[in-house]
């Protein structure tokens, strides 16, 4: 059985998905970019600043389901720029802790709304 995880804590859909699907015991969760959740805003500033925002969003919706960064197993990065990879994993490491997840980057065209980064994540809780 999935379930919808929504929260007005991170930015709302903008297209026909949801924030997060929970299934069993995995939590699928759609690409954040660093959109501010009270104005849907892009955040102004660099790719730190941008993948902060990212995470907070992300945080937001495992919270959502009684998750944290600790039950994340995977996760999947998109930037525009791998120069600009070493900016995005000093920010990324301040929320992951050991045991790492899995991780894979890949560099994109573009993004949504301009953004320089998107990450999406699974998490599983026993």
């Amino acid at each position: 059985m999935k379930k919808v995880i929504s929260t007005p804590e991170a930015p709302a859909a903008v297209g026909p998905y949801s924030q997060a699907i929970a299934a069993g015991p995995l939590l699928f969760c759609a690409g954040q970019i660093p959109l501010c959740p009270s104005d849907g805003q892009l955040v102004d500033g660099d790719v730190a600043a941008q993948t902060r925002q990212v995470l907070e969003n992300v945080a937001a919706v495992l919270r959502a389901n009684s998750m944290t960064f600790t039950d994340v197993v995977k996760a999947t990065v998109f930037m525009t720029s791998l120069g600009d990879f070493a900016a995005m994993n000093a920010v990324y490491g301040e929320f992951f802790g050991e045991p790492h997840p899995a991780r894979s980057t890949v560099q994109v065209s573009a993004l949504p709304r301009g953004a320089q980064v998107e990450i999406e994540v699974t998490a599983y809780r026993p």
